[in-house]
């Protein structure tokens, strides 16, 4: 099994990222080739995504939810993986998110990718675009603060 470790930070208190994250849903804005997520039951969702050319389909349990903490899930079906999320404050109010993602790869395009460092730097893309998302909704706040005098 792979593994993938990555981190950042975002501007935004713990809050705010761990309530953005947790909507599944919005993944498709923020994550390549995720075209949707639908969330089964508060424990359970089913994925649509291209992987490696391909439109792929699995479901996944969320495993662990610790508010503003945590959040981890595994497969239940198609490719295998899982993974964590973690959340922590960092020194300016902001979050710092740790992704772990272990997948299994399941075929030579999958292999090759993986060897290429290709779904690595896919993570990175997508938590840089978490990161803008998330800065990006904060900023109306600040605005609206700035005309009102």
């Amino acid at each position: 099994m792979k593994t993938i470790r990555r981190s950042i930070e975002v501007e935004a208190p713990v809050t705010e990222a761990f309530k953005e994250w947790t909507h599944f849903e919005d993944f498709p804005r923020f994550m390549a080739g995720v075209n949707e997520v639908k969330r089964i039951d508060d424990r359970h969702l089913h994925w649509r995504a291209e992987v490696g050319g391909q439109v792929e389909e699995w479901d996944a349990e969320i495993t662990e939810l610790i508010p503003d903490r945590v959040v981890g899930w595994r497969s239940t079906s198609g490719a295998e993986n899982s993974g964590l999320v973690h959340f922590e404050p960092s020194g300016r109010g902001g979050t710092r998110l740790e992704v772990r993602i272990n997948y299994e790869p399941r075929n030579l395009v999958e292999k090759i990718g993986a060897a290429m460092g290709l779904l690595r730097r896919r993570v990175e893309g997508d938590l840089h675009r978490f990161k803008e998302v998330v800065e990006r909704r904060k900023m109306p706040h600040v605005m609206e603060r700035s005309f009102r005098g």
